[in-house]
């Protein structure tokens, strides 16, 4: 009976509620950036108004910020080279990346089936951006960024000490995407962090780095600003990792 009076009082009260959800909604918005929606706070509701901008485009802000490391070829040094990365899966650990047929590191991933991603830090944006717009040119990008070399600890590639995080990777699988990329799948096969980058389980302690993120869609780097929520937070739960 409770589960009749329950549908019954939804039904009634349908229309209204959508109203408020779309009020809500929209204040909510407002809230996040007074500048977003400047002037046009009454039309914001009304999806006519949505903008078709004139080149569709991957603007899923915000994406990692990823320096990956590996062995280089014959007469070829080492590469740090940034492309993109997403999680596969936590447990396994997984995850793929995304590499540019003219990225030097492609040949080099090919070849060797390993490497490793390293997290930067703010202070390792300016390094970051050289490496980045030298990703496709033969060099010794140790020395144009001024980054340190250092050894992972069960794949053969190698690090960049400055990084608080480092991920080594091998390959497991991998596949073309046309016109100019081939993505690879990796198993995680170690994890390492510098003190105090997560607690005594594991847990990463944000706080405590200064991250930052690319966002696509402007190009732009931001740090990682002020903690939201967290995974599980509706469900009470608080030790969910990935």
């Amino acid at each position: 009976m409770f589960s009749r009076f329950l549908m019954k009082n939804n039904t009634n009260h349908m229309t209204n509620r959508r109203l408020f959800i779309k009020q809500i909604s929209a204040l909510s918005l407002l809230s996040m950036n007074g500048n977003l929606f400047a002037g046009n706070e009454n039309n914001i509701l009304f999806e006519g108004n949505r903008e078709t901008l004139k080149e569709a485009g991957p603007m899923i802000p915000p994406v990692p910020a990823i320096l990956l490391t590996v062995n280089g070829l014959e007469n070829i040094p080492a590469e740090i080279s940034v492309v993109w990365t997403f999680v596969i899966n936590g447990k396994p650990p997984q995850i793929g990346i995304s590499v540019e047929d003219p990225h030097m590191a492609l040949a080099m991933i090919k070849h060797h089936k390993e490497f490793v991603l390293n997290v930067p830090t703010i202070a390792m944006v300016e390094g970051f951006d050289k490496v980045d717009m030298k990703s496709s040119k033969i060099a010794d990008k140790f020395a144009i960024s001024g980054f340190t070399k250092g050894k992972a600890q069960t794949v053969n590639a190698p690090t960049i000490v400055e990084s608080p995080i480092h991920v080594e990777c091998k390959v497991i699988h991998e596949f073309r995407v046309e016109p100019i990329r081939t993505v690879f799948i990796a198993e995680v096969t170690a994890t390492t962090v510098l003190p105090n980058v997560c607690d005594a389980n594991g847990k990463l302690i944000v706080g405590n780095v200064d991250f930052f993120g690319m966002t696509a869609g402007s190009g732009e780097f931001y740090t990682m600003g002020k903690k939201v929520g967290h995974i599980g937070k509706s469900v009470g739960r608080d030790n969910i990792k990935y």
